[in-house]
């Protein structure tokens, strides 16, 4: 019997070992006490597979490491699917985050990722190759991986709306 709750335990870190991880940003806060000065960090992590699927965490910690390693463990838990068509996104979607707004659109085969550098490592981790984003107000990595990540969950695909939208199955 242990030698089966063994068994799927094993599947389950292969199957995450696939996901790559880039850290976003890393902050460092101070807090003023009577000692002195107290430093803590904050680290951003997006993980992703490549073939779309992707997830962000954020942690903070009092040591780098630690904060990584609590941000990538928050991402692995809420990896989501993106909707993805032809190695590009099925259609034009906009997002707001507090003071980010991103744009995403489909590109033709070849274009490649035209990208701001958080917004295309988010593109590039959940697997899309060819799509043009514009960052337009905040520059805050934090806000701008953010309104990306709503803009993925805006995507849908072309015939499970169409079905919807007709009642075909």
């Amino acid at each position: 019997m242990t030698a089966d709750k063994k068994g799927p335990r094993k599947e389950k870190e292969e199957s995450k070992s696939d996901l790559e991880e880039k850290v976003v940003y890393i902050n460092r806060c101070a807090k003023v006490v009577k000692g002195g000065r107290k430093f803590s960090f904050s680290a951003l992590v997006i993980v992703g597979d490549r073939k779309s699927r992707i997830g962000v965490g954020f942690a903070k910690a009092v040591e780098v490491p630690d904060a990584i390693r609590k941000a990538s463990e928050s991402a692995r838990k809420s990896l989501f699917q993106v909707e993805i068509e032809n190695n590009t996104i099925p259609h034009e979607v906009s997002e707001r985050a507090d003071g980010a707004h991103v744009m995403l659109k489909p590109a033709r085969p070849g274009t490649g990722n035209v990208a701001g550098s958080h917004v295309r490592s988010m593109l590039e981790l959940a697997g899309i190759q060819d799509c043009v984003a514009k960052n337009l107000g905040s520059t805050n990595a934090g806000n701008q991986v953010r309104a990306t990540l709503l803009a993925f969950k805006k995507l849908t695909n072309r015939k499970k709306s169409l079905a919807l939208r007709f009642g075909e199955s």
